[in-house]
């Protein structure tokens, strides 16, 4: 093996309370199970498999308030992922944390802008995640991390300091966008959002949308998050998604904005989210997340 590109810790977060069904918990085992870690290692990274995080099931918590379901354990386990996702970062490693729902988001941005306060997010997503509790029209937190972040409701999941440090809106981009509810598409005005649907993606083609993103971002090396939900990719490539939503983007388009993140060396942190392998086929997903993943860090076809 060549001299290590570098030190990866891994972090599975087996979380499925912020979502509305079960399945997402098994994400994290179903990357591993698709060879994340050795095939990291064949890249040549150094890589530390963490485990994952002891994690209660919906079964055993009160949901608590309706329109933030499980908030007080939601809290908790992004608390111990803020927690690890800095530890990560102050010993010069590279964090990737593999989920579970896309709650645990406000954890691991908490984490990053502990350490790195300049960071930028580019978020892969077919949802803004932009929804509160005086928005959201089903309750689950996995549609509230970024709005979280960017201080919009900062007392929902205490002990993350959102209302000391947030996300500011021109420091985050969203690429993949084709479901907003109201609420989050006032919000996405009001705050001057950066983002690029699926219909931009057709109009102008993914290498220019990500031309446009990274340059509009333009962070150091080192200093972009970025967070990955599957169900960006359209759902006859990716079945096992929690909220899965017709028209997404291509296999293709997905690595091509990976590869792109990859070469220009500004990867700092990244999550992968979402992989509901009770809804997927011989674990379709879980490899395809695994691949992506690989992409972002500078697997290539030669």
């Amino acid at each position: 093996m060549n001299k290590s590109l570098g030190r990866i810790e891994v972090l599975g977060v087996p979380m499925d309370l912020g979502a509305g069904l079960r399945g997402v918990d098994v994400g994290p085992s179903a990357m591993r199970h698709a060879g994340l870690i050795p095939r990291l290692r064949e890249l040549g990274y150094d890589v530390v498999d963490g485990g994952n995080l002891p994690i209660q099931i919906a079964a055993e918590v009160p949901v608590g308030n309706p329109t933030a379901r499980y908030s007080e354990v939601v809290a908790q386990v992004c608390q111990t992922v803020r927690s690890r996702v800095s530890d990560t970062l102050a010993g010069g490693a590279t964090p990737i944390i593999l989920g579970g729902d896309h709650s645990l988001a406000a954890g691991s941005l908490r984490g990053v802008l502990d350490q790195r306060p300049e960071t930028k997010v580019l978020w892969l997503d077919a949802h803004p995640d932009l929804n509160t509790p005086a928005t959201t029209p089903s309750g689950n937190i996995h549609g509230m991390p970024l709005a979280i972040a960017l201080g919009q409701v900062p007392e929902l999941l205490p002990g993350l300091d959102w209302e000391s440090r947030v996300l500011t809106p021109e420091r985050v981009a969203i690429v993949g966008l084709r479901r907003t509810d109201p609420g989050e598409r006032e919000l996405i005005r009001h705050l001057g959002i950066c983002v690029y649907t699926v219909a931009d993606i057709d109009r102008y083609g993914m290498y220019e949308i990500m031309q446009r993103v990274l340059d509009r971002l333009n962070p150091q090396p080192g200093q972009l998050h970025l967070s990955l939900d599957l169900d960006v990719v359209d759902p006859h490539s990716a079945p096992g998604v929690g909220t899965p939503v017709a028209g997404g983007i291509t296999i293709r388009e997905a690595h091509l904005a990976l590869e792109m993140v990859a070469q220009t060396g500004i990867l700092g942190s990244i999550e992968a989210v979402e992989v509901n392998s009770f809804r997927d086929h011989e674990n379709q997903t879980g490899r395809l997340a695994t691949d992506l993943i690989l992409s972002a860090f500078g697997q290539t076809i030669l």
